[in-house]
């Protein structure tokens, strides 16, 4: 009887954790121009919020982890990493997140939320282009 509970158990936790690897750990579709879409949403957001707003810090870790999801997912994707929606994009996103490792407790300066501004309007004509 021993052997029958040991061997339920193991098939039990054999198909729990498959079911877990077969998930999406990030909280993108998969669709390029959608994904980029709401990331430049996201940034927009942060960028905008003010630095005595209470949802500073919730705002700051969305665009962080949509930065992180949005870098694993197409870093190695042929396809798409020799757009000029991409290129322009991860220049955005290094940015943004070199400034919150660097400097977590300080506002994102006035220049570079100019130059951020520039790059997601540039990051989605080039969508719009089909680039």
């Amino acid at each position: 009887m021993k052997s029958y509970w040991s061997r339920l158990l193991a098939l039990v936790l054999v198909v729990a954790i498959g079911l877990m690897g077969c998930s999406s750990p990030d909280s993108l579709t998969g669709d390029y121009r959608q994904d980029t879409l709401a990331v430049v949403t996201v940034l927009r957001n942060a960028l905008d919020v003010s630095q005595d707003s209470p949802d500073k810090a919730a705002v700051q870790a969305e665009a962080r982890q949509k930065i992180n999801d949005f870098s694993a997912r197409y870093q190695r994707v042929n396809s798409v990493s020799t757009l000029s929606s991409f290129t322009t994009m991860r220049t955005a996103l290094n940015s943004l997140a070199g400034h919150y490792s660097s400097y977590p407790n300080r506002p994102v300066p006035q220049k570079l939320k100019n130059r951020l501004e520039q790059e997601l309007n540039q990051v989605e004509s080039a969508l719009r282009r089909g680039a």
